[in-house]
């Protein structure tokens, strides 16, 4: 689904794959609106590994982690803030102390992290593989992580189901092969739990169907390139049901991790291999799969192409809006108008908020369009409702901090700012967010009354501390409603440390 990017050819452009195996740098230039990769690095990381029982990754696993990113940091300079998007997957979403590890990362990278829901990762997977290997069937995509599996069905750029397992190489070395004995125990044990996780998919993915089978991840180019040394392939080049088996029976016999001799195997690839083996092995079982292929793009590659489709004629998150839109039944025309108001209010003030990023823009359109999705739920506290909707949603293209603070957006843009919402708003996105909840809840006011017909011209001017809200004279005594709740407006602002004054 290549489009005209408006994105600039004149610069690079980077993805970065904090895995919970594996960390994934890509760096590709434009050309003529098509990626070409210039450079890639990879390393294992383990940052699934580095989680302890209490699921806090670990001093060691946090400093493997933050020297990986130093070294990526080097390849990044001269790249652009909106030409790099940094993801973290599975070990970031589980970890209960990500969000400190993460300002560490982020004071290397010079640059947010955004830890990615699993069907998101499944979505951005599926479009790495769709733009690397080009074809018209129907395609069932499986990437086994080191934290999660994602399975999607897709046909061409389009993902028709999406789910993410919680069933990874790490997290199932560390569950079932801890000691690096391989046991037929063991195994059994291992391909027993994949199994009961993949069992409440089964059906509904064998009744859509596919046509071929993609690996995309390391586990299944690892298998591949030995079965493919061994013969096993029997020339198909595809990682086949028979080869799996035989691959199972021969890592049986090595008894221990440190002792597995196969050729392609490297010594890294060891203690994890036997855990992505049994996931392996139940995949094929229980999806009834015959053979594979294998392609190189995966999640960094579909970050990349994700970024062009942000700059290009049509965003996928603009078409979650849309589906959320509808789906809630939401009033598209009031939607719009409080939107446009917004718009409009920002586009005044962006200079001295130091808001003019494209980004800041269309979450605050974006929660603008979806401030009503909550009356779906009921009209009393809808505003509440609509927080928890955009909080626990699987929105396509977001990230779930860009989530939070659209839910955040959503849940104060009416009523009073209570002090824990206060710390919420400040704590995702600064005094930024806080601003931009301000320019919603005002955008909401000036069309409290539904009317269709037209405001006048309003201007907005701050200097960061205070908002002058100017309207035309003798037009807001028209209208004593409004001027009521601008009045009581004036209070709200003053409970976070902003003055507001009404001309």
């Amino acid at each position: 689904m290549p489009s005209t990017p408006r994105l600039r050819e004149d610069g690079l452009i980077a993805a970065v794959d904090m895995g919970s195996n594996s960390f994934h740098l890509a760096v590709a230039r434009l050309d003529h609106g098509e990626l070409k990769l210039v450079e890639g690095m990879s390393e294992k990381v383990r940052l699934g590994g580095g989680l302890d029982d209490k699921d806090r990754l670990t001093e060691e696993a946090q400093a493997r982690a933050l020297a990986c990113l130093s070294r990526f940091a080097q390849h990044l300079d001269g790249i652009t803030p909106d030409r790099l998007r940094v993801v973290g997957t599975n070990a970031l979403r589980v970890a209960r102390n990500a969000p400190a590890f993460l300002k560490k990362a982020e004071k290397i990278l010079n640059h947010p992290i955004e830890v990615i829901a699993g069907r998101e990762e499944a979505r951005l997977i599926y479009m790495g593989v769709a733009h690397t290997l080009a074809s018209n069937a129907r395609r069932l995509v499986i990437d086994i992580g080191g934290g999660s599996t994602e399975l999607i069905i897709g046909e061409k750029f389009d993902p028709l189901l999406m789910e993410s397992t919680y069933m990874g190489c790490v997290s199932y070395a560390s569950r079932f092969f801890a000691d690096g004995i391989i046991s037929p125990k063991a195994m059994e044990r291992a391909i027993t739990a994949a199994r009961h996780e993949l069992a409440p998919l089964v059906s509904t993915y064998r009744e859509l169907g596919w046509d071929s089978v993609v690996g995309s991840s390391g586990t299944f180019k690892a298998m591949r390139q030995v079965t493919m040394a061994l013969g096993l392939d029997k020339g198909s080049g595809q990682l086949t049901a028979d080869a799996v088996r035989e691959l199972h029976r021969l890592v049986l016999r090595f008894g221990h991790v440190n002792d597995i001799v196969l050729p392609a195997i490297k010594d890294d690839r060891k203690s994890v291999l036997p855990a992505g083996l049994a996931i392996v092995i139940a995949l094929f079982e229980e999806l009834g799969i015959k053979a594979m292929d294998y392609s190189d793009g995966a999640l960094r590659e579909g970050v990349l192409h994700d970024m062009l489709g942000c700059y290009a004629d049509e965003d996928i998150r603009d078409r979650t809006v849309q589906a959320m839109m509808s789906r809630y039944h939401v009033d598209i025309a009031q939607a719009e108008r409080v939107a446009t108001t917004a718009a409009q209010l920002l586009e005044q003030v962006a200079a001295i908020l130091a808001s003019d990023e494209t980004g800041n823009s269309n979450l605050l359109l974006r929660a603008a369009r979806l401030h009503e999705v909550g009356m779906a739920v009921s009209h009393t506290g809808f505003h509440k409702h609509g927080d928890y909707l955009l909080r626990y949603s699987d929105m396509a293209g977001f990230s779930q901090p860009v989530q939070e603070k659209l839910a955040l957006l959503v849940g104060s843009h009416r009523r009073k700012i209570k002090p824990e919402q206060y710390t919420s708003i400040v704590e995702a996105g600064g005094l930024t967010l806080l601003r931009l909840c301000l320019l919603l809840r005002l955008s909401v006011l000036l069309h409290h009354s539904r009317r269709r017909d037209p405001l006048p011209a309003i201007r907005l001017r701050t200097d960061g501390l205070r908002f002058v809200l100017g309207f035309p004279p003798g037009w807001l005594s028209a209208y004593p409603l409004l001027e009521q709740d601008l009045r009581e407006e004036v209070e709200v602002f003053a409970s976070v440390g902003t003055a507001l004054e009404i001309t």
